[in-house]
Parts: structure tokens; sequence; C-alpha cells
């Protein structure tokens, strides 16, 4: 996940196959290719300035470039 601004976000195609889920106090926006599944991006809850976009979806990104975090998902807070 790489994490962009609000403003910084581009949808260049396949808008029209976003899929928004939403749970609990429905502030967090979820999004999903209703067509293929992937998870694309979320609008995150405590800061709604902000997504975090899977990688892999964006445009021109060298992935080599990128420095990799580890996180212990079951254990993150």
């Amino acid at each position: 996940m790489a994490t962009v601004s609000h403003a910084a976000l581009k949808i260049l195609r396949g808008q029209e196959w976003l899929s928004l889920y939403q749970w609990n106090t429905g502030k967090a926006e979820h999004y999903f290719c209703s067509k293929c599944g992937i998870y694309t991006f979320n609008r995150r809850r405590m800061n709604s300035d902000l997504y975090s976009v899977y990688a892999y979806c964006l445009d021109g990104l060298d992935l080599a470039t990128l420095t990799v975090r580890q996180v212990a998902g079951k254990n993150r807070p």
C-alpha cells in the first residue's frame, strides 16, 4: 500500500467498476473492483485527506524504488 493525498489521487480508468464498502462508523471508504475483486484503495477513517492505494494499481510506479515495511498484521494496534 502506498499513501497518497486526496488531491493527488487521480483515477485514470476503470472508475465505473469501483464498488464502495463501508462498515462500523462508515467513515472509512474501501474501494474494490467489481469486475475482478481486487482491493484498489481506501480513504482513511482517522485522516480522510489520505488514501492508502494498492501500489500495483499506480501507473508508472517503479516498485523497486519503494521502501518495504514489514508488519505483523495480527499484532498491529
